[in-house]
């Protein structure tokens, strides 16, 4: 189902507010320091982006805007070591959606395997693929042309 172009206007301009405004503190990050309870962050869940949100850019092959996620850990891949290494993995959606995480090790810390079935929070830039889609950016950016990212697991960012 495509979506008309105005509705795509609004759905950009939500996106748009909610990267800048609602979803940073004074770090410029999402989030803050909250308690967690089995992986869940009370602080993060108002600032999810609306799994209804990337479900239409999936739909309709929407990519560069940043999103936070939160979904279970299915899959554990094999690192991407062409270029620089990426640590992979698969990530189920409430709404059973899958996404990629490709998550930059020669920048940031790896996200332990214990996180196999488990509940993460992914701060990151979206890119359609025929897949579901793949986040990326989810680490700081050394020269600081790109807004940072991160995945948090169990209280920790990786970052």
């Amino acid at each position: 189902m495509r979506l008309p172009v105005q509705s795509l206007l609004v759905l950009s301009a939500l996106i748009a507010g909610c990267d800048s405004a609602a979803l940073s503190n004074s770090s410029g990050l999402p989030g803050g320091h909250s308690s967690t309870t089995q992986g869940i962050d009370s602080t993060l869940e108002s600032q999810l982006t609306p799994v209804a949100t990337v479900a239409a850019a999936y739909q309709n092959q929407t990519s560069g805007f940043q999103v936070l996620v939160r979904g279970t850990v299915t899959r554990l891949l094999t690192d991407d070591t062409t270029g620089s290494e990426h640590q992979r993995l698969i990530v189920k959606l409430s709404n059973d959606q899958t996404l990629l995480i490709a998550h930059n090790t020669d920048l940031a810390t790896r996200v332990p395997a214990t996180c196999l079935n488990k509940t993460v929070y992914v701060y990151g830039q979206y890119e359609w693929n025929s897949q579901g889609g793949v986040v990326h950016w989810t680490h700081i950016d050394p020269d600081g042309s790109h807004v940072a990212g991160w995945i948090q697991y169990l209280g920790v960012r990786y970052q």
